[in-house]
């Protein structure tokens, strides 16, 4: 009896653990690599050097940790905001051309996985 309590007890904390976790799907990488391709965001992005914006690598370690990253990432790219160049100027955010909140959470999940 106590290995099954054990078990269940172990059960429902993971179960309960899991409910917490964020409920993102795996990355499909090559359809955000070509939505990014298309909407030119490998311009200003690339994955581990900083070019005309933030590498990919470095928006993650901002986000990292942050309950709110997929859907700050997402309000990035769609709402036109202020955004701080490398060279220290500012100007607005390109607006990404799509509107599939699936596309847009791969994207940000992309982009949150470096």
């Amino acid at each position: 009896m106590f290995k099954y309590s054990l078990s269940a007890l172990t059960a429902s904390v993971l179960f309960a653990l899991s409910a917490l976790a964020p409920a993102h799907a795996a990355v499909d990488v090559e359809a955000a690599k070509a939505l990014a391709k298309s909407n030119d965001c490998l311009k200003c992005h690339a994955a581990d050097k900083d070019k005309k914006g933030p590498s990919m690598k470095k928006i993650a370690a901002k986000y990292k940790g942050k309950p709110d990253a997929q859907e700050k990432m997402i309000k990035n790219m769609t709402e036109n905001q202020m955004v701080k160049l490398s060279d220290g100027t500012e100007e607005k955010h390109k607006v990404i051309d799509t509107k599939d909140p699936k596309e847009l959470k791969n994207m940000a999940d992309w982009y949150l996985s470096h």
